[in-house]
């Protein structure tokens, strides 16, 4: 006798609510395996916890995994960060769209698809979340205006490196002076010229109390932003003419705080690429 999945409520499921592309929502989790379970790690994520623990949930329409060998961390910085202690910490992150107006919708199931998956060992202990919040979309500013790929394209279409940038503001007033500033006038001259087709900008969420006990609370709810710079160019190639400087920048404009630039490469998914680089 087959297992009875209550198939008649997708029904109903599928006939309300939003289910438009625009990505309103994401995940970005940063996460560094513990040493000597890099490749165990590894395989545990493209092998079963990309799918079972996020793609094939509702409302997560698109994903990413990119990694940080050796010679890019060693280009991330500010050195005393508020993300990553050490700044090189947190080798692996994923990047997720979720449909616009379904986080709430989202969370309830990804609340517990993974009391689920801790139920039946399929969550992998050794390693830490070093980065890892859900976020709303503020902006996304393009480097070609109309042309080229969207931001709901982003995950899917073969950029060759991510860049993480991450800012703090003083206050939530401050964030708002930000944004705009980012928005309206640093943005769009920084990506002239640049290998960066565009800038996504998210700020954080509070997790629900009932997350996994692993997962800390989100810090900087009210004055974080997190900006997804994605490139058309490996990073190495043009990490010195158009990625140093950015906390500088921020800095003189007066409006906030870079804790983290850190430059990411795609995974290869099935493969082990990448990992005996990782240290």
């Amino acid at each position: 006798m087959s297992e009875d999945t209550r198939s008649e409520t997708y029904a109903e499921l599928a006939a309300v609510g939003p289910y438009g592309v625009h990505p309103g929502h994401a995940l970005i989790t940063m996460v560094e395996p513990h040493p000597g379970h890099e490749y165990a790690y590894n395989r545990w994520y493209e092998d079963d916890h990309y799918y079972a623990g996020a793609m094939a949930m509702p409302w997560m329409y698109a994903g990413r995994r990119w990694v940080a060998p050796r010679d890019l961390q060693l280009l991330r910085y500010p050195e005393k960060s508020a993300i990553a202690q050490p700044v090189s910490a947190g080798c692996y992150i994923s990047t997720y769209w979720i449909t616009a107006g379904r986080y709430a919708d989202h969370m309830r199931w990804t609340v517990g698809i993974n009391k689920r998956l801790n139920r039946d060992a399929r969550v992998y202990q050794d390693r830490t979340h070093v980065f890892t919040a859900f976020q709303d979309h503020e902006a996304t500013v393009y480097r070609d205006g109309a042309a080229g790929p969207r931001d709901f394209h982003a995950l899917d279409h073969p950029y060759a490196g991510l860049v993480v940038q991450v800012i703090d503001a003083d206050s939530p007033e401050q964030r708002t002076e930000l944004l705009e500033w980012l928005r309206s006038r640093h943005l769009a001259k920084r990506l002239a010229g640049s290998p960066a087709a565009m800038v996504t900008i998210f700020r954080p969420t509070p997790l629900p109390l009932d997350r996994m006990s692993y997962v800390k609370q989100v810090e900087g709810v009210d004055t974080r932003l997190t900006l997804l710079w994605f490139l058309e160019a490996d990073p190495r190639e043009c990490w010195e003419d158009h990625f140093t400087g950015l906390d500088a920048v921020v800095e003189e404009a007066g409006l906030g705080r870079v804790e983290l630039v850190a430059p990411f490469i795609p995974t290869v998914p099935g493969t082990d690429r990448y990992v005996a680089d990782l240290r």
